[in-house]
């Protein structure tokens, strides 16, 4: 005992040390208490799994796994969020119309590359490598091509109601209503995608947003100059006040006028773009023709290995190309 009380004297004249001593004290009783616990937890799970039927006991630890997998693709999920690119993916998905978790989209196109990949090695025949690729490039960017397609066609359609939408905008303001009034009669009369934006809008200014915000998300959900021009007369009128209803009467003429000159151009460009893409599909065709009729002359791209691959994937890619050029010179902005 008086060993002992010499040992620890130096501890206890010394108050640094002293603390020391007693966090490392206090830090082991922790783990203590933490491994007891998880020994106790354990023991009870194992008594409560020896009181089940084997069948049970598979339910449970199923149950489990799936809810541990669960947590951690929550845990994911909240950490993507929290990057540009995850929110610039909702927003593409938003403008799509696509009813889509960015993380069910991804997980969407790596099955597409996985399944035309397969399709393509199973399908190619001689050509397996060469329809192997292509099924890899389509599946990776076909999804992106989807949305994109529904992007501008779920504008097109918005733009084609726009002028009724505010015809019947103007007649609810005149009627007495007020403009988020006003708004929620278009969310229930117009078909979508009209309506859907509206209700949309309608419920994010019930919710506490501020108007001039909710009118800025419906022009990043619909990137329509035109829309952009309906919301930017709004906000001035918001601004400084005045007639609300002369002002949208205002902006359904100049959609109109653009409307009308937009018809014409595409009257007047119709030839080019058809010309564009002829001139595109005769390259493929005369291939084939070729292929068919002479298929050794064409088949030294395809036996050649990587050199005939790669020089056939520079002439696709500059075939899209010249293309894309086609239309870009044939379209006008109004």
């Amino acid at each position: 005992m008086a060993a002992l009380t010499a040992l620890l004297q130096p501890l206890l004249s010394d108050p640094l040390m002293l603390a020391i001593v007693a966090g490392i004290g206090v830090v082991f009783l922790l783990l203590v208490g933490i491994v007891v616990s998880t020994l106790s937890t354990r023991r009870e799970l194992e008594r409560l799994e020896s009181m089940m039927s084997p069948e049970e006991r598979a339910v449970m630890r199923e149950t489990a796994r799936q809810l541990e997998e669960q947590a951690r693709l929550e845990e994911l999920n909240r950490r993507l969020e929290q990057t540009s690119w995850w929110e610039n993916l909702r927003w593409e998905l938003s403008r799509a119309g696509l009813r889509l978790r960015p993380g069910e989209y991804l997980l969407m196109r790596a099955m597409a590359v996985v399944i035309g990949g397969l399709l393509g090695f199973i399908f190619g025949g001689r050509l397996r490598l060469l329809f192997t690729l292509l099924g890899l490039v389509l599946g990776f960017f076909g999804f992106g091509w989807y949305v994109k397609f529904r992007q501008r066609r779920r504008v097109l359609q918005f733009e084609s109601q726009l002028v009724d939408t505010l015809n019947l905008l103007i007649n609810s303001l005149r009627a007495g209503f007020s403009l988020l009034q006003a708004m929620d009669a278009v969310a229930k009369e117009m078909p979508p995608p009209t309506g859907e934006e509206f209700r949309r809008l309608v419920q994010e200014v019930q919710l506490g947003i501020p108007m001039e915000d909710a009118l800025d998300n419906l022009v990043k959900r619909i990137p329509s100059e035109d829309l952009d021009l309906v919301v930017t007369a709004m906000k001035i009128n918001r601004e400084i006040g005045g007639p609300l209803t002369e002002l949208l009467e205002t902006v359904v003429d100049t959609i109109r006028e653009r409307i009308r000159l937009k018809g014409e151009i595409r009257a007047m460009t119709a030839q080019a773009r058809l010309s564009g893409l002829v001139l595109s599909l005769v390259p493929v065709f005369l291939f084939l023709c070729i292929l068919r009729i002479a298929p050794n002359y064409m088949g030294e791209f395809l036996n050649n290995g990587l050199a005939g691959y790669a020089v056939l994937g520079l002439a696709a890619m500059l075939v899209i190309a010249g293309y894309f050029t086609m239309r870009k010179l044939g379209e006008i902005e109004v």
